[in-house]
């Protein structure tokens, strides 16, 4: 579950930064773990994300198989459901397997 608190500036558009250089899931189709660096970026309204609930939520996703492109689409739809931020995006920096890196963001 993730926690929130009450926005000490409700009435300014500021922009919070969260960065995780720790992320991991696992590849559905090979079962090989994926490692990433996520970075949630969000102008909040009434409500911020409380960093330990969203340290343990990431870390709900180590054992799952979801592709890199669910997974951050995932974050953004239940991130968001737990603040209703005026504006958020997620950005999932995700490092080389077979020779390629990826790079996936979904915003709103």
């Amino acid at each position: 579950m993730i926690e929130t608190f009450p926005n000490p500036s409700p009435g300014r558009d500021y922009t919070i930064l969260h960065v995780c250089p720790e992320f991991t899931s696992v590849c559905p189709k090979t079962g090989q773990p994926d490692f990433a660096t996520i970075e949630l970026e969000y102008v909040p309204d009434q409500l911020c994300i409380e960093l330990k609930s969203l340290k343990l939520y990431y870390y709900s996703f180590r054992n799952e198989g979801i592709y890199f492109e669910a997974v951050i689409n995932r974050l953004l739809e239940e991130l968001s459901a737990a603040c209703k931020p005026r504006k958020m995006r997620v950005v999932g920096r995700f490092n080389v397997r077979g020779g390629i890196s990826s790079v996936v963001t979904a915003e709103l």
